[in-house]
């Protein structure tokens, strides 16, 4: 500790900072004077044998934090782990070990595995500040990574974090898993896809995220149903037990440097290449999959614009799954409107329990998407030859057992006594001609269903009364927008009022559109 090094009674400031440590002093206090601090300066805190690095803020109002405390965000109170009272040292904070390193990418150097396992190690133990993580993904996404690169980004992401072993579970046998790359409102395939699969004897111990800038995750429509927040001893027990999970991942620790980093990317809209790849595939293998089916969705306002740019992204998942031993089977999707009809955690779940019980009402699209993607899991099983997974996974609906599966599955993470309910509010949104429907927005459509308050209000979102190729009259409602509380239903009708994102156009149009589809694998 330096000898500017002062003592000060800890006091919690009850400020979410999301993955960052942040440190409050009053302006008064006379450590900030004799130290020299000031605003965004990087401190380091020591309190009862535990470090952490922080970025300063100065404040000037004693009902915050008066002179004689050191105030701490709810991050920052976390990691100390003591009672507000303590007392702590306070210092200047020498720079992060790799900041040489990540001077250099910000000049366009390549780096090697030492430079990234050194920045993600300190991004995981919060070294770096939002600033920094900030010139890091700019910079790793001004001059894109070459695939060593992020190989190397991958395998420094695992090896921060925790890292999960099912061999006592399933022997040499496949842990499998599925997922999508995002982008595409309602595309809840992986909570029919987990009870299929687990249903034909194969291990899926499913851990997924909630929603950043969606509608809905995948742990958010779960927990409509169930209790997605298990802790780890838990998760293992239900997956011996029923061969599968539906859990929210942020208890398992699993790459916890990818979510630090997916907190900067999400607000500057930068999602490259290089990061997705290390993201998704970090996440899997610390899960402890062994086989991955992973849907990339193209479409005009998917995360994939056109089918060269899937193809070289294709490559690249390829080209790391490789190195670290995962079996990947990766498939390019349609994405060029929202899978299923229900938008948002309540309207998501609906259509998933449809498919699960062979209501005629149910979503065609999820139904058949989800079965697409079932079979080539089902595929990895040694015992099924390839083409026969669609047909195995079919019958394993039809027959109820998926959903038999999916109600254990649910019974044992523990059911919601009281679901949440569809919001009390709704409006339509209306064709203003008559036509076809040529185009829907994803990212309009996704825009809306937040405002209307998904998923932080489960029930709001939005429910699609048309898909492409439907005919509409004028005055007849595209979609149905749902919510709890007023000021949110205003915000989205406005914003569906200038744009509904929802193209219409004429029949000829439509039949000359419709012709890229074919080129999908599913």
């Amino acid at each position: 500790m330096s000898a500017q090094a002062s003592q000060l009674q800890i006091r919690r400031v009850g400020i979410d900072t999301w993955r960052e440590n942040v440190a409050y002093l009053h302006r008064d206090c006379p450590v900030v004077r004799a130290a020299g601090f000031q605003a965004l300066s990087k401190v380091e805190i020591h309190a009862n044998g535990c470090t952490i690095q922080a970025v300063l803020n100065v404040v000037d109002d004693e009902r915050i934090v008066s002179s004689c405390e050191l105030g701490v965000s709810e991050e920052a109170f976390a990691r100390l782990g003591v009672a507000e009272g303590h007392v702590a040292s306070i210092a200047h904070a020498e720079p992060p070990h790799s900041i040489a390193a990540l001077h250099r990418k910000i000049n366009g150097d390549r780096l090697g595995r030492e430079d990234l396992m050194g920045i993600i190690r300190d991004i995981a133990e919060a070294r770096y500040s939002k600033i920094e993580l900030a010139a890091f993904v700019v910079a790793t996404n001004q001059v894109e990574l070459d695939r060593e690169e992020v190989l190397h980004l991958t395998e420094a992401m695992i090896a921060v974090g925790r890292r999960l072993d099912w061999r006592a579970q399933v022997g040499s046998g496949p842990v499998v898993d599925k997922h999508c790359i995002g982008g595409i409102p309602g595309n809840r395939t992986s909570m029919l896809v987990v009870p299929i699969v687990a249903a034909h004897g194969m291990l899926c111990p499913k851990t997924s995220s909630r929603a950043i800038t969606s509608p809905a995750g995948t742990a958010d429509t779960m927990e409509v149903l169930a209790n997605v927040e298990l802790p780890f001893d838990r998760m293992v027990s239900i997956v011996r037990d029923t061969h599968a999970c539906l859990a929210w991942g942020g208890t398992a620790d699993l790459s916890p440097a990818d979510d630090i980093l997916i907190s900067v990317e999400r607000p500057l809209s930068i999602d490259s290449p290089g990061q997705m790849v290390a993201s998704i595939l970090s996440k899997k293998i610390a899960a402890g999959s062994t086989h991955l089916v992973l849907d990339i969705p193209v479409g005009d306002s998917a995360k994939v614009r056109s089918m060269a740019e899937a193809h070289r992204l294709k490559k690249l998942f390829e080209f790391v799954a490789s190195h670290l031993r995962l079996e990947l089977d990766v498939v390019i999707s349609d994405g060029r409107q929202p899978i299923g009809r229900g938008i948002g955690p309540v309207l998501e779940a609906r259509d998933v329990m449809q498919v699960l019980r062979g209501d005629p009402d149910a979503p065609h699209d999820l139904r058949q998407k989800a079965l697409r993607l079932a079979g080539r899991m089902i595929e990895f099983d040694p015992d099924v030859r390839g083409g026969q997974g669609y047909q195995i996974a079919r019958d394993i609906l039809e027959s109820g057992r998926a959903l038999a599966k999916m109600e254990a599955i649910i019974e044992a993470q523990g059911r919601r006594a009281e679901p949440p309910p569809l919001g009390a509010l709704s409006t339509e949104i209306l064709a203003p001609q008559d036509g076809v429907v040529l185009a829907l927005d994803n990212l309009r459509i996704a825009r809306i269903a937040r405002l209307a308050g998904a998923p932080q209000v489960p029930g709001a979102g939005l429910d699609l009364l048309k898909k492409l190729g439907d005919t509409v009259k004028a005055g007849e409602p595209l979609y149905r927008i749902h919510a709890q509380y007023p000021t949110d239903l205003q915000f989205a009708r406005e914003l569906a009022g200038r744009d509904s994102g929802c193209r219409l156009g004429s029949k000829a149009e439509w039949d000359q559109a419709s012709h890229a589809a074919s080129f999908f694998s599913i």
